[in-house]
């Protein structure tokens, strides 16, 4: 098996992985049944995923070509549903895991496409896509506010940044492994800055009409 796609199998199994935690962190905050943290694990670790390989016509989707995914998903759940009590700050672990979540999934994304020669702008749309879905349906779901929604927060820049850098470190010639690690090394730097610094980009604000 060539060293980019065992990486990319690496990616996307720490991506599901990850993201079913994040899942199961949110489901624990909502106080729903193991069943209920099974489906939100499974809907966040899965959802980005499936919607770009939709978006790409490319079939199988990546979990029914690899059911083990959801096995995955199956015990990330299984494990916060035991131990989320033990967390003394469920958001901010939230907050973190998530981060890691969009570095990894957001180049494992962008390489899908990049590998099916897909447009530059496209690999962009899909390495976000891959990156945010997940966690933006996680989040509707359980009524809470899209974290890539939140006031000024980097979250969708980080991932077109990675999905950027991915793209830029192929084009000249270090393909495989070093972009995908380029992708997530730049995404979670960015999104890592704005948990801990408060890197923020500048919101609207409303100003009264002139008179």
């Amino acid at each position: 098996m060539p060293e980019a796609l065992t990486l990319q199998v690496l990616l996307d199994t720490a991506s599901v992985l990850i993201f079913a935690l994040t899942g199961a962190l949110v489901a624990s905050r909502a106080q729903l049944d193991l069943i209920g943290f099974l489906f939100i694990a499974a809907l966040t670790a899965l959802g980005g995923g499936t919607l770009r390989d939709v978006l790409l016509d490319r079939n199988p989707l990546f979990w029914i070509g690899a059911p083990w995914f959801l096995g995955v998903a199956v015990f990330a759940a299984t494990l916060v549903f035991f131990t989320a009590h033990l967390l003394e700050s469920r958001y901010r672990a939230l907050l973190w895991l998530d981060s890691l979540a969009l570095a990894v999934a957001v180049p494992a994304g962008a390489a899908v496409a990049l590998d099916l020669g897909s447009h530059w702008a496209i690999v962009v749309v899909m390495g976000v896509a891959t990156g945010t879905f997940g966690g933006l349906m996680r989040d509707v779901v359980c009524n809470e506010v899209p974290l890539i929604l939140k006031q000024g927060e980097l979250y969708v820049t980080a991932a077109a940044l990675g999905a950027l850098a991915t793209i830029i470190v192929t084009m000249v010639g270090f393909g495989g492994g070093p972009a995908l690690i380029a992708g997530g090394v730049a995404t979670w730097a960015l999104r890592a800055g704005s948990l801990h610094f408060g890197w923020a980009l500048p919101v609207y604000k409303s100003r009264p009409p002139r008179q």
